[in-house]
């Protein structure tokens, strides 16, 4: 089915492996940003519910799909755009 998509399998997974890691970098910046919020020097009893808050923001990122899987799955419903 990749194949049909581009008349080469190699191709459409350079295709796929290229979006999947700009989805992984655009993630990893996206969950930077929202961690660099908590980045407050001292210790008291405010820190540890931002840890709760930052701990909570890590898991929803780690439940997200796996890039290779979205971009796959974005490959398969033709919202890439390529071109040789």
């Amino acid at each position: 089915m990749m194949k049909e998509k581009t008349g080469n399998l190699y191709e459409s997974i350079a295709v796929v492996s290229r979006r999947a890691n700009q989805i992984s970098v655009n993630i990893k910046e996206e969950l930077h940003k929202r961690l660099d919020e908590f980045n407050v020097i001292g210790d008291n009893l405010e820190e540890v519910n931002e840890n709760k808050e930052q701990i909570e923001v890590s898991r929803i990122y780690e439940r997200m799909a796996n890039p290779s899987l979205q971009a796959t799955q974005e490959f398969f419903n033709d919202e890439i755009y390529y071109r040789k």
